[in-house]
């Protein structure tokens, strides 16, 4: 049974972070931040839910890039029991699937758990003003397929959030695996 994101909490600030990306460099909220919004994702390389959208969310986060929305994607999970979501695996990842955004390893885990995400994918839609706006899925998935009917949710939420500074209020929440948390 996948995890399902909580409603978004309109308005709530973005957390500030500093991680490492798959081409090694740190990367802060400050250096990502977009001129008319932010995406930050939180996913990983072998969950089912993320592999079966992942050319959407290169076709989408492509798509916010040229309305001045950035993406980044932030990989939480415990690579020690599952490897496949280790430093060098997220590499592989990001370029198999020609990932035009950063790839941040959040080693601690703290910046998932400043953010309460609760699986992946998990999204975070801001304005501007780095104000939460949407917290849902990208679009439909039946038996772990995308059904592609126009625009993802996704991508029409944060156009909306381009035009109006505010997310839709009615808003379908995402699914997936829960974020493999280390046993601390």
């Amino acid at each position: 049974m996948p995890i399902q994101t909580p409603i978004c909490d309109f308005g709530q600030k973005a957390h500030h972070f500093e991680l490492k990306s798959t081409d090694n460099k740190i990367l802060s909220l400050n250096d990502i931040k977009g001129e008319n919004g932010t995406l930050i994702m939180f996913i990983c390389n072998h969950c089912p839910y993320v592999k079966a959208i992942t050319e959407d969310i290169v076709k989408d986060c492509n798509e916010l890039k040229k309305i001045g929305i950035n993406s980044v994607a932030i990989c939480a999970n415990d690579p020690v029991n599952y490897p496949e979501d280790s430093f060098e695996n997220m590499i592989k990842f990001s370029e198999q699937n020609q990932f035009s955004f950063p790839y941040l390893i959040d080693e601690t885990q703290e910046i998932a758990k400043t953010y309460d995400a609760v699986c992946t994918p998990d999204f975070f839609g801001y304005n501007k003003n780095l104000e939460l706006q949407y917290r849902g899925r990208m679009r439909e998935l039946k038996n772990l397929v995308p059904v592609r009917s126009g625009e993802s949710d996704l991508l029409k939420a944060m156009k909306q959030i381009v035009e109006t500074g505010k997310g839709p209020e009615n808003q379908i929440p995402s699914a997936g695996c829960s974020i493999k948390w280390k046993n601390n």
